[in-house]
């Protein structure tokens, strides 16, 4: 399928979010889409699909001008788009979730179940999730529920395939199986685009690179004539300096020991101390347990035995707020469920872990909120059309940065960071790193758990390896390479 977008409008209210906006997918081509977050991406996407539709512009499919009013409309043609946040219902089932909408009924015009099972495991099957389709929803991990979301455009064969960050909650495994499936669809003629802030699959992926600036087209290069450098610079308007700033701070005392720390079937015995003006990267693969462990350490998740010190003194956190008297800090891996609230405006997210500091005899101090707001919006560098927007609206990269927000107000002493910069551009991650070393810098003791094996090296002072449920081996990062990660990471090296 060829796909050409020319001179597309778009407005919110008083907001313009897309001017002159464009993209030009071949036949059995994967086109990368590339761009800051709030760039305008996604809404070109929502465009293509029928979710939204253009003010202004020309869509073509095949050479033909289509004008798409609904999402089914662009269904009918076979576009399929895999939303960043995953359009999953949590308590119905694998098959319900694929078939929603779209049920196989058989002649007396009833639910065919039995053939949506058969089907949905084929296609499960095909990206290697071997899995009984009647499980609900809620039981699988993120990463699998990705996969999912993929089958399902499976189900409607698919000619164009839209991604939007698809790699985000997988494992290598995961990838390297997605990415041979992508391959092979590409092969059998099917186009795609590719949305994702990672530049090492979009060199090893994609064809060609579409590059959107503040809502405009700004440049299209085949991936074989261009470079990282280039396509960043293209993305941001100006040459980004050092992808991974790193700050040299001496540690100070120990501040946070975890001692044997132990909950059956998640984590075993896991032991270590971490100092202020420290980056601890934790890594491992998906599974592992080190996102388990950094619950328990937050009061979300209970343990079944060993203990936590904080400056030397055992402490018993049996809730987030216990955790957030002591100090403690937790930016969560899945933002939408856990982070924010997203009907929630911009400043009542931005404040709810303090909220306490913003009231007086049971009053809230609205001016104070609206200032410490804008403060963080400024040195986050937030793109939103105001703080009384609800944060559901924003693009998913300015959803992390609220979520950055929420807890950097609380001025914690130990902040938690699990994958701090996920679906995040090069442009807003370069700024969180700055924001972590500026905390580094105060005094403040970070743990940042990635999957991201060259953001972990690039910014943590030490790096915790976790495999299955244990932690086999803390490294200095002066010897810690990314195979000698996923040596450990993988059971090897012990």
């Amino acid at each position: 399928m060829e796909i050409k977008m020319t001179e597309i409008y778009k407005s919110f209210g008083n907001v313009q979010v897309l001017k002159n906006a464009g993209i030009h997918v071949k036949e059995k081509e994967i086109h990368a889409l590339m761009g800051e977050n709030g760039a305008g991406k996604s809404t070109l996407m929502k465009i293509l699909t029928g979710v939204y539709i253009k003010d202004a512009g020309n869509v073509e499919i095949n050479g033909e001008i289509q004008e798409f009013k609904n999402i089914k409309d662009s269904e009918n043609m076979k576009i399929a788009f895999i939303h960043q946040e995953l359009n999953v219902l949590n308590e119905m089932s694998i098959v319900d979730n694929m078939f929603l909408g779209k049920e196989i009924k058989n002649r007396l015009g009833l639910v065919d179940k039995k053939s949506m099972v058969k089907l949905a495991k084929e296609k499960l099957l095909l990206l290697g999730l071997d899995i009984d389709p009647n499980t609900l929803i809620k039981d699988i991990s993120i990463g699998k529920r990705q996969l999912v979301e993929i089958a399902k455009a499976l189900l409607m064969d698919a000619e164009l395939i839209i991604m939007d960050e698809p790699t985000a909650a997988l494992t290598d495994k995961e990838i390297d199986l997605l990415f041979n499936i992508i391959k092979s669809l590409k092969d059998k003629g099917v186009s795609f685009v590719y949305i994702s802030h990672r530049m090492e699959e979009i060199f090893d992926l994609c064809d060609e690179i579409t590059v959107m600036r503040d809502g405009a087209f700004v440049a299209q290069k085949k991936t074989t004539d261009t470079s990282f450098e280039e396509i960043v610079s293209l993305m941001v308007g100006y040459d980004l300096d050092d992808r991974f700033p790193r700050v040299e701070v001496e540690a100070g005392e120990v501040i946070l020991s975890v001692k044997g720390l132990t909950k059956k079937g998640k984590f075993e015995n896991i032991d270590f101390e971490l100092r202020k003006g420290e980056i601890l990267g934790f890594s491992g693969l998906m599974g592992s347990g080190r996102t388990d462990v950094m619950h328990a350490i937050f009061g979300s998740t209970p343990f079944d035995s060993g203990s936590i010190y904080i400056n030397q003194k055992e402490v018993k956190i049996k809730s987030p707020i216990d955790a957030k008297k002591l100090g403690i800090g937790f930016i969560t891996e899945d933002r939408k469920n856990e982070g924010l609230i997203l009907n929630f405006t911009v400043a009542e997210n931005a404040v709810l872990p303090s909220l306490s500091s913003f009231t007086e005899n049971r009053l809230v101090k609205e001016g104070k909120i609206s200032g410490i707001v804008d403060e963080y919006i400024k040195k986050l560098r937030v793109r939103t059309p105001g703080q009384t927007i609800e944060v559901g609206k924003l693009s998913g990269g300015n959803q992390q940065k609220i979520v950055l927000a929420k807890w950097l107000i609380t001025n914690p002493q130990i902040l938690i960071l699990d994958e701090p910069t996920r679906g995040v551009d090069v442009g807003a991650k370069k700024e969180i790193y700055d924001i972590i070393n500026q905390l580094k810098l105060a005094g403040v003791a970070i743990i940042v758990v990635s999957s991201e094996l060259p953001e972990i090296i690039g910014v943590c002072d030490r790096v915790a390896v976790m495999h299955e449920k244990k932690l086999k081996k803390i490294f200095d990062i002066k010897e810690a390479t990314q195979e000698k990660i996923m040596e450990y990471s993988t059971g090897g090296g012990i």
